[in-house]
């Protein structure tokens, strides 16, 4: 007897859990209508990520002139870390002059930064611009804070930030005009 009672005890909670599970599972139409709802928009995580915001820093140019990474908001930019010993630094300079020099005026920016802690010569970075005839703005990370937060371990290394502040990609190794352009032109 006790037996019958234990096995009816369980098909009911069978049972019961069964049409629990049917009755509170969302339809197929309630899956659709949730999915595609638009997600609401968050502000993104301060980081050194894809999908996070760029942490700002302040740095000096070459030419002596405060640069601030938050100043550059609403510009699509190119974020480079670099030495001039580093042969692929070298052979993407040319590069990323070409690309600055065909983008200028498109609300487009590149921020070059040299790793200049890993230099063996620091006086030999205004001689490097000048030799490769860079225009666009170059910073000094005199002290390697910026580069170490920036893991820029390896160099170069580039982060494609949106108008938004927000790091799109980040590219270990040397680029092309033809990929910054392209990466570019996906960003917003």
């Amino acid at each position: 007897m006790f037996k019958k009672i234990a096995v009816v005890l369980v098909l009911a909670g069978l049972i019961g859990w069964a049409v629990y599970d049917h009755t509170s599972a969302p339809t197929n139409a309630e899956k659709t209508v949730e999915v595609s709802k638009p997600a609401q928009k968050k502000s993104a995580a301060i980081g050194f990520e894809e999908g996070n915001k760029a942490p700002n820093f302040q740095l000096q140019s070459l030419e002596g002139k405060t640069v601030q990474l938050s100043e550059l908001k609403g510009t699509k930019l190119i974020l480079n870390f670099w030495a001039s010993w580093c042969p692929p630094c070298k052979a993407e300079m040319p590069h990323m002059q070409e690309f600055y020099q065909e983008q200028k005026g498109k609300n487009i920016e590149i921020l070059s930064v040299n790793l200049t802690t890993a230099e063996k010569d620091p006086d030999g970075v205004q001689k490097f611009v000048k030799t490769y005839g860079l225009t666009f703005p170059v910073l000094l990370d005199s002290t390697g804070e910026i580069g170490d937060a920036y893991q820029a371990f390896t160099i170069p290394t580039s982060y494609f930030i949106d108008s938004n502040g927000i790091i799109v990609k980040k590219i270990i190794g040397p680029m092309d005009k033809e990929m910054m352009t392209e990466l570019m032109n996906r960003m917003n």
